[in-house]
């Protein structure tokens, strides 16, 4: 399952580039806190590599849900804006945001994979 990173510590599966997965990552979730509350970009919306797709709030803070790759949303995940907690418990499975159609796969090659990440985390 190829999953990449940002630095922004977002996540996305690119297994199929018609359907990617996007979320926040355990060490995002971490800092974050308990999640009270996400904010999901509507069906259909369009948004390019960097922008602010949504937003994560915590009992210590809130954060923009970054898109890791250009794309359109094709599905926010419901069970999440009904039980934000599952970004904390499980970030990485039922914890994701949104899925999206890439517009641009090429993307991809800027972000990091979980060795990359690592790493990066390694300098916090």
């Amino acid at each position: 399952m190829p999953v990449l990173y940002t630095p922004d510590h977002e996540w996305i599966n690119t297994d199929d580039p018609a359907c990617a997965v996007v979320g926040i990552t355990v060490h995002a979730q971490d800092a974050l806190g308990d999640v009270v509350f996400v904010d999901l970009p509507s069906v259909g919306a369009t948004f390019g590599k960097g922008d602010a797709a949504g937003v994560v709030e915590s009992v210590k803070a809130a954060a923009d849900v970054k898109m890791p790759m250009s794309g359109e949303v094709i599905e926010v995940n419901e069970a999440l804006r009904a039980d934000p907690a599952l970004a904390n418990s499980a970030p990485m499975a039922e914890g994701w945001f949104f899925k999206v159609r890439l517009s641009d796969p090429a993307e991809a090659a800027a972000l990091m994979d979980a060795t990359g990440y690592d790493a990066l985390l390694q300098t916090l």
